[in-house]
């Protein structure tokens, strides 16, 4: 008796599974594979509109592009849903930096967005200050290093062109590892375990400090809450807009900044603060590559008369902008009102092109419902696609998108549409193939993914992390208690060499693995829209408010 109910135990996770489809699998693999439109997505978001800073004419122009692209693909509805009023609009004209004295050379530099622009050329003496938390300091030590930089500068910047941060020294140190890697077996076998059990410790969000490594700093911010991370975030630019006031109150001609990433003529640029419409721009603002930095660093420090040349030539118009998502659709046939979404976030910054960070994540959404399209698949739940903005600053589109139409996590108040939500899959690490998937803590989805990955062994595709991942889209949808899931994808260079850089464009995309992408996330998405059931659920969260 005993074995017979040992027999039974082991049968009952199969008749648990869904029930796979192997031919529309292999009808998605040869679409996504021998018919790919991948590249011309992406060949069409970074090269022709190039970067899409969010409230930008460019983000305008590319997303007006993509809702006619989607709906030349069929797909019902396809709009701009505005999400609110985001702040500034700010586009990038024209600039360049140069050392006039004691030689002449042009410097590798980038400007930081919200930077007020020069009114012309400018030049002036150059002067070494120091705000030595400026970038990835705790964010009480970065405010106290800011009210001593303004007691001991206050009155003697006028005029100057300022190195505000210290030089890095040794930058030409060799590199150990290459910038250019795939995910090993034993890689991924560590993303496979568990961490070890521990209780979530207590923190003052002033004290915490990210990491600096992309892959580092989205495990950190998995692990906190969502209300967390915006406070960590609002708290950086509420000082840093402190620390602007002050340089724009003397006068300073323009600012300086070194960046541990910027070298090798990769310059890591993102915001200077100041897209806020109650807040203001920041001086003009450049980082400067580490080689360049520590010269004039070193000329300083022997004394030399060092002067510069700035030209910075931005377009801000006065009134604040609207934001928008790009939402389109396919419906569902016998369950329409329940939605299965997919999504990435569609702005960028603005020294690339947004290739990369995630103008790939974008090509393979809008691919992956051209595929479904394509093959004409009939699939019971709606399909919603959505292209976000804001995630730069702070993953502010759907963050409003998912508190308009399912719940606020500071209420928890629930919508019909939170009950019929299906699930939600996001793609957001660069241009890696996908190696597999986080659960975020639901280990419910484990035998779900592990069925639906299968089929997909041999693209290297089957890790399953019951870990969480941070810094995209998908914990906005995490936060009110809705599946949401990130994939694991091969780092490639997007750490190293393109993330939020100037060498974030088309030529660091790998196109096999777009396209093995996109094959893996439509057969996710069709296998969501067609299971008898939703995709089960983790616990509903509390009230943000209640906490």
């Amino acid at each position: 008796m005993h074995k017979i109910l040992a027999g039974l135990c082991l049968l009952l996770p199969a008749f648990a599974q869904d029930k796979l489809d192997l031919g529309v699998i292999g009808q998605i693999k040869t679409e996504a594979f021998d018919n790919s439109k991948v590249m011309d997505h992406l060949e069409y978001l970074s090269d022709w509109y190039g970067p899409r800073l969010t409230g930008s004419p460019e983000f305008r122009e590319a997303a007006d592009w993509a809702v006619k692209r989607l709906g030349e693909y069929g797909l019902e509805n396809p709009h701009l849903e505005k999400w609110g009023t985001f702040g500034r609009s700010w586009t990038l004209q024209k600039y360049s930096v140069e050392l006039l004295e004691p030689r002449y050379s042009l410097l590798a530099a980038a400007p930081l967005a919200w930077s007020r622009g020069t009114n012309g050329l400018v030049s002036g003496e150059l002067i070494q200050v120091d705000v030595s938390k400026a970038d990835f300091g705790h964010v009480k030590e970065y405010e106290e290093d800011v009210d001593k930089f303004i007691q001991k500068y206050k009155g003697q910047l006028k005029g100057k062109i300022v190195l505000i941060t210290k030089p890095i020294k040794n930058v030409l140190t060799p590199e150990e590892t290459a910038q250019f890697r795939r995910y090993t077996d034993a890689d991924l076998a560590k993303m496979a375990d568990s961490p070890e059990p521990s209780a979530m410790p207590t923190f003052d969000i002033k004290h915490l400090v990210v990491p600096e490594d992309p892959d580092e700093a989205r495990e950190f911010l998995g692990h906190l809450p969502f209300a967390a991370i915006m406070k960590l975030y609002n708290g950086r630019q509420d000082v840093m807009a402190k620390l602007n006031a002050f340089l724009i109150g003397e006068n300073v001609l323009a600012v300086l900044r070194d960046d541990g990433r910027a070298h090798d003529a990769m310059v890591f640029a993102e915001a200077a603060g100041g897209y806020k419409p109650n807040g203001q721009l920041s001086p003009p603002t450049f980082v400067v590559t580490a080689e360049h930095y520590n010269r004039l660093a070193r000329l300083l420090e022997k004394k030399a008369p060092v002067r510069v040349q700035v030209d910075l030539q931005v377009k801000v118009p006065d009134a604040p902008v609207d934001a928008h998502n790009i939402v389109a659709e396919i419906p569902g046939t016998t369950k329409k009102d329940e939605v299965v979404m997919l999504g990435a976030h569609f702005d960028s910054w603005h020294t690339g092109t947004g290739a990369t960070d995630n103008g790939a994540g974008s090509a393979v959404m809008i691919e992956v419902v051209r595929i479904l399209k394509a093959l004409n698949l009939k699939m019971d739940r709606t399909v919603r696609i959505a292209l976000w903005s804001g995630e730069e600053q702070g993953i502010l589109g759907s963050e409003a998108y998912v508190r308009e139409h399912f719940a606020d996590p500071a209420t928890m108040h629930t919508t019909a549409a939170w009950d019929n939500f299906a699930g939600y899959f996001n793609l957001d690490n660069g241009s890696g193939k996908i190696r597999g998937v986080y659960l975020q803590g639901n280990d419910a989805m484990r035998p779900i993914f592990e069925q639906w990955l299968h089929p997909f062994h041999d693209l290297g595709v089957g890790t399953i992390s019951i870990r969480n991942t941070g810094g995209t889209d998908h914990l906005s949808f995490d936060a009110v208690g809705l599946p949401g899931f990130q994939f694991i994808q091969d780092p490639l260079d997007y750490g190293t060499v393109t993330h939020h850089s100037n060498m974030d464009v088309y030529d660091h995309a790998v196109a096999a693995d777009l396209m093995q992408a996109s094959a893996v996330i439509a057969t996710c998405v069709y296998e969501a829209a067609t299971r008898p059931d939703k995709l089960p659920r983790k616990a509903t969260p509390k009230p943000l408010a209640t906490e």
